[in-house]
């Protein structure tokens, strides 16, 4: 388990974290470049230094720029040349409770006053996003309140309206719905983690008096750590797959040994309700859009037997992937990576057996297995890992295993078949082609961030840079749904390109692994080449830029008939295809410009 994943020492990583970022650095990871403001309230060097830490854990290289102390309004309202020539891709607003800036309630004040005053002090941080918003065009994480570390009114506190705690709680419910509409802002839930931390060790106020800290410095691990998962999930880093062991895992006993009715699972004893519980945490997981697959070393009659013991939560059918045999878990999974057409570093293994744990971290690249020890601390494991964080919801991800238990059904039928192409014909393929529109904007900026492998420049996009993109004249935009007699595989690729005088240059290729070998690709290049003969354009160029994941789509361009006009040392090079006579490419898919319903 690497000593960055939860649950960590914070302590000892504040002591130890210039040389783990050395380590980090040093081990050859590609990283993707992105640029931070973080304008505080209080002080954030160590904050910083501790983000940087869990950021190129996360595979992301930051550049951070740091406001003065206390300088988070003017700079979010007025801005500075440093501020302004960094163009940030995110920005985020430290604050705390010691920043509201209004008097507290008083007894004597009535309802109308103290409303007057939380509006007051809402307004403020409203103008701050607004202006961020409009000026840098960037996502913005802002922090919630702690809740007050006293209440002079007691458990009172909570529900007068002159009580201190109760306006916090109503200027974060502000905050909160303020989120709720304006996709792109995202909020840091300092609240939940002070509760978690305890609110008294986290508010020890001599890290105030002292160093203008809003909370104890041992908490800035536990602080990073939470606020990068929020920017990892933004930049597409989160994990797709849970590969869950059985025994031990999903319920208490070995199947094997003790039989169905000897495992514990159910509402019997303690011990079985801890797994049950747990069971009920990792199906909840499928309506985020995370895969499930078993990996156990077992005999699939046992393992399916105890799937389906009539006291569990996950059955058989909440499973992408069944793998119950006596290979070593590494392999499997890495077969289970290509079965799903999946990187393994997608995957979280979860295994209560710590020898299992090293052998498959080791053998498989970028996996994440974190200590799962003791059934009552699974969860919290899970949970607090953020390994599926939230900051963009389709509603594809509702009903990502069909999407890929349809794909096996596929698989099922291309063996039935000799010849390739019959089999294409016998999907019944339909392609919605068509440009970018509100309905699909959330998952086309999702897609962006999730493709790794079919990517010709990997560019990332946030949701704001796309709604930009969408209502750019000099560009063209196209997305793709694709159904078959299977089902609906959900908008699959991505194409934008810019007119560049009498060229269309493509800033973006990108496609979802489910649908590779459909020639789907070649359906988007003929829309693409129509969509710029349209526009009066008269070539297309495409830069393919390479990377550790995407070595699959080298060839791209040279088998759409591109020529290469132009290649550098590191293998990056740039292609163009004249569009005079061109015919289409794509013979087994009907296309069509419509909405989709």
């Amino acid at each position: 388990m690497s000593v960055i994943s939860y649950p960590f020492d914070g302590q000892e990583l504040m002591k130890r974290r210039r040389s783990i970022k050395r380590k980090l650095k040093e081990d050859g990871t590609a990283r993707l470049p992105k640029k931070i403001a973080v304008l505080g309230g209080s002080t954030t060097h160590d904050i910083i230094e501790m983000m940087d830490l869990f950021l190129l854990d996360q595979g992301i290289e930051a550049e951070f720029y740091e406001s003065e102390y206390n300088r988070f309004f003017q700079d979010a309202m007025f801005g500075n040349e440093e501020l302004d020539s960094f163009h940030p891709d995110i920005i985020f607003i430290h604050t705390s409770l010691r920043n509201i800036t209004v008097p507290f309630p008083r007894m004597t004040d009535s309802a109308e006053e103290i409303e007057a005053r939380l509006e007051e002090q809402y307004g403020l941080f409203e103008a701050i996003w607004e202006n961020i918003s409009a000026k840098y065009q960037c996502p913005v994480i802002q922090n919630n309140f702690e809740l007050p570390a006293w209440r002079l009114l007691g458990n009172r506190d909570a529900y007068d309206i002159h009580g201190r705690t109760h306006f916090v709680q109503a200027l974060n419910q502000k905050f909160y719905e303020y989120a709720s509409t304006h996709p792109g802002f995202y909020i840091h839930d300092i609240q939940f983690l002070s509760a978690s931390y305890g609110l008294e060790q986290w508010s020890q106020p001599q890290y105030w008096y002292m160093y203008k800290y809003a909370l104890c410095i041992d908490a800035i691990p536990e602080f990073a750590f939470n606020l990068v998962n929020i920017i990892k999930s933004i930049f597409g880093k989160n994990k797709k797959v849970l590969a869950l062991d059985l025994d031990n895992t999903l319920w208490g006993g070995v199947v094997g040994d003790d039989g169905v009715e000897g495992i514990a699972i159910g509402h019997e004893n303690a011990q079985a309700e801890a797994y049950t519980e747990f069971q009920s945490y990792i199906k909840a997981h499928k309506d985020l859009g995370v895969l499930l697959t078993v990996c156990s070393k077992n005999e699939e009659e046992n393992a399916l037997a105890g799937l389906n013991h009539p006291d569990t939560t996950l059955r058989p059918d909440d499973f992408t992937m069944i793998t119950a045999n006596w290979e070593n878990k590494d392999r499997n999974i890495m077969n289970q990576a290509q079965m799903l057409d999946l990187l393994p570093e997608s995957f979280v293994f979860v295994d209560d057996n710590p020898a299992e744990r090293t052998i498959v971290e080791q053998n498989v690249p970028g996996i994440a297995a974190p200590e799962m020890e003791g059934v009552e601390n699974y969860i919290s494991i899970l949970d607090r890992n953020g390994y599926f964080e939230v900051t963009s919801f389709s509603k594809e991800d509702l009903k990502r295993t069909e999407l890929y238990k349809e794909n096996m059904k596929r698989a099922v039928q291309k063996a039935a078949f000799s010849d390739y192409g019959e089999y294409l014909d016998s999907l019944e393929m339909t392609a919605y082609i068509r440009d970018f529109d509100k309905v699909a904007m959330q998952r086309i900026t999702q897609l962006t961030n999730k493709s790794n492998q079919f990517n010709v420049t990997t560019k990332r996009y946030t949701l704001e840079e796309m709604e930009q993109t969408a209502a750019d004249p000099d560009s063209i935009r196209l997305y793709g749904r694709l159904i078959d007699k299977f089902g609906d595989n959900g908008i699959v690729s991505v194409v934008i390109g810019e007119k560049d005088g009498e060229a269309l240059n493509i800033v973006l290729w990108l496609m979802s692994c489910r649908v590779l070998k459909r020639d789907m690709e070649l359906a988007m290049l003929d829309e693409l080449a129509a969509k710029a003969s349209e526009a009066g354009l008269k070539k297309l160029k495409g830069w393919y830029y390479p990377t550790a994941k995407n070595n699959m789509v080298r060839g791209l361009y040279e088998s759409f008939g591109f020529s290469k006009v132009e290649e550098k040392e590191d293998g990056s090079a740039l292609w163009e295809l004249d569009l005079a006579g061109y015919q289409n490419k794509n013979t087994h898919i009907n296309v069509t410009r419509e909405v989709f319903e």
